[in-house]
Order: structure tokens, then sequence, then C-alpha cells
């Protein structure tokens, strides 16, 4: 197989998490972009998503699962549903991530709990039943979606920081579990990302240029950024990679 043969997806099923805008869409898009379907767990839309898919000619299976409340029952019947629907799964993009803000001595058990929820728990049980699947046919990618404050504290976060450090575990706990199986486990993580998760930041004049002042690159991520690490991921081409954390963050973290 030639280098560039071993970054293709054709015949492949990846199932994103929160696919319907930000990152979600974009890393969906790449995938499909480099020949796989696409099923996109969703909360509140997904067709714009379904479209670029679409207009690459994959299929695309929207799937409505909320995982800020979804039982580890449900999260398995809907990888049931993406394996009946699209006849497998290669590759999961733990994606779908919430944020709350607030200072450690007022923070409060709600936010704490729907944080953890979403961007910890529901990682791990779903990467359990996909894994279910993937251990079955031998290969498998899961991808998770860590970030900067798997490396740092950050200000405010405390339920995010310590649910993307728990991220960053867990890629290095499933993949010396799993690897023997064939399933690859890494994690991207992101740097400062113009998303709706960072809008209060970018529209904070004094926080903005702090936080510009400090990227080398001298600029905000765009999803875009993504698609090319998560096709790498996804494909033959990471396949001896295991329990990788990679900064995609334009050197925020060599300042």
């Amino acid at each position: 197989m030639g280098i560039l043969e071993s970054f293709k997806l054709d015949g492949k099923v990846a199932l994103v998490t929160g696919v319907g805008r930000g990152l979600g869409q974009a890393m969906a898009v790449g995938l499909a972009e480099a020949g796989a379907d696409i099923a996109g767990f969703y909360v509140t839309s997904f067709e714009e998503t379904q479209a670029k898919v679409q207009a690459l000619g994959r299929r695309f299976l929207p799937v409505p699962c909320n995982l800020c409340d979804a039982t580890v029952t449900e999260l398995y019947e809907k990888v049931g549903q993406v394996v009946q629907a699209l006849g497998r799964l290669d590759i999961l993009v733990n994606n779908a991530g919430i944020i709350r803000r607030a200072p450690a001595l007022e923070f409060s058990e709600a936010y704490w709990d729907d944080v953890i929820q979403i961007n910890l728990k529901a990682v791990f049980f779903l990467s359990q039943a996909a894994a279910r699947v993937m251990a079955q046919q031998r290969s498998g990618k899961i991808i998770n979606i860590a970030s900067m404050l798997s490396f740092q504290g950050g200000i405010l976060v405390p339920s995010y920081t310590a649910a993307k450090s728990g991220v960053a575990g867990l890629t290095h706990a499933l993949a010396n579990e799993w690897a023997s199986k064939g399933i690859n486990v890494n994690a991207i993580a992101p740097g400062y990302m113009a998303t709706d998760n960072t809008a209060p930041l970018r529209a904070d004049e004094q926080r903005n240029q702090s936080i510009l002042a400090r990227i080398p690159a001298g600029r905000w991520g765009v999803p875009d950024d993504l698609k090319g690490v998560v096709v790498f991921l996804a494909s033959a081409a990471s396949d001896y990679m295991h329990g990788s954390v990679v900064p995609i963050d334009g050197g925020w973290l060599s300042r």
C-alpha cells in the first residue's frame, strides 16, 4: 500500500458525536472526504452536516442522542442502530462536549455533574460499546477529543479540566487494554478554537488579546484545522499509534 493509499477510508463507517456544528461537523466532513460513511449523534440539528457529507457521495445516518441524559443501555442501543443501518463500525470520534464557567469557590454540583457526564462518562461507555463491536472484527479506531486543559489547569473551569484530564488518562488506559484487540485509541487535544464554547472568551477583548499573544501561530484555530489529524488517526497510516494525545494548538504548549 502506498502512503497516500493508507490515508483512504473507503468502505469505513465513522460515528461522530456532536456532529451538527463546529469541530464535530468539520471532522465528519473530513472523514467523508477521505471516503468514510458517517453516523452522527446530534441533539438539535444535523441537516447541514448531512448535506455536506451526502454532497461527497457518502452515506449519512442521523442518530438523535442527548449525551446529557443518555443511559449506558441507550448508548449500546444507539451503537447497535448504527451497525444495523450501515453494516459495520470502524471509527468512533468522541467529540461532543460542554463547558461551564464559574469560580471554584462557587462552582455548583450541577455544573460539575453536567460536564463530567457528557465529557467523560459518556466517552467511556460509548467507547466500550463501540469497542465490543470493533473487537469482534479485530479492527477499529477510537479518537477522543481532549483539550489543552488535559495538560493545564485553566481558569474558572474545574469540571471541564477534570473531565479533559480524565479523557487523556482514559485514552492511555484503553489503549493499553485494546491495542492487542486491533483497536487504536488516541486523542486530539485542540487548542483555542473558534467555536461556540469559546465565544465568551473571544467576546472579551482583553482575554481575546491575551490568548492570541500566547499563540505562536497568531490566530485562533478553526474547525477545519482538525481534518488532517482526524483522518490520520482514523486511517491505516496511524496503525502503530496507541495512547497518544496529539495537540493541535497553533504552538500554545510550546510557549
